[in-house]
């Protein structure tokens, strides 16, 4: 598989493209081509290590399930997300479970294939650092905003992080294919609660509401709402 062909999707995120191009290279020489079916599992809590992964092609739901079976959505990531990198750093098994929302197709660059090209060039790990960091700034944020910001604030400010990629991608995306309970449990809201609010961004003319999908109509509104 040549995974060179998928190098102009990888680039439009910001941690790719900002990589030294043998970095790019070596990263899509030893990467394999995963195809997962709607409600496949990439892996699992508890699982292995094993590698890091960017998303070419659809939309992955990463979770925790607890013993009652409540699950908590941390975030629905698509392309040209990268993750899968905290194991990679410690060796410890799987913190999360990844699922596929639909079809889906992703990279996969192997734990081992991965380890040596940072053998070979230490360097390079500080990428992957940046790669973390970007992920732990993010729920740092999360967490402050469960504590401190109202319920409408929380939820504006989620989509917006949804359209703009979690940070990695500078094109916003127009169209969610978010059903409102995932969006619900990604925010610690009830589904009548999330409705609401939805609505109302709805009636303002800032998002338009489909079955198992938002639309953005506005996005620069869409940002007052999440940093009122």
């Amino acid at each position: 598989m040549d995974a060179e062909q998928w190098r102009a999707r990888l680039a439009s995120g910001h941690w790719f493209s900002h990589l030294a191009a043998p970095f790019q290279h070596s990263l899509l020489a030893h990467a394999r081509l995963r195809q997962l079916t709607a409600g496949q599992y990439l892996f699992k809590r508890g699982d292995p290590p094993c590698g890091l992964y960017a998303v070419l092609d659809g939309t992955l739901r990463v979770s925790a399930v607890n013993e009652q079976g409540k699950e908590a959505i941390l975030s629905l990531v698509e392309a040209p997300f990268w993750f899968g990198e905290i194991c990679l750093f410690d060796g410890l098994p799987r913190t999360h479970d990844a699922c596929a929302v639909g079809p889906s197709t992703l990279l996969q660059v192997p734990q081992q294939a991965l380890l040596g090209i940072l053998d070979e060039t230490p360097r390079y790990w500080r990428d992957l650092a940046l790669l973390m960091s970007q992920k732990l700034r993010l729920s740092f944020i999360g967490l402050e905003q469960l504590s401190l910001m109202p319920a409408p604030v929380r939820l504006a400010h989620r989509l917006l992080m949804i359209v703009e990629g979690y940070g990695d991608t500078e094109h916003a995306k127009r169209v969610l294919q978010l059903p409102q309970e995932d969006l619900a449990a990604m925010l610690n809201l009830s589904r009548q609660t999330t409705n609401v609010l939805l609505k109302d961004l709805q009636a303002a003319g800032v998002v338009r509401l489909g079955y198992g999908e938002i639309e953005i109509l506005d996005v620069q509104r869409l940002r007052q709402a999440a940093h009122p």
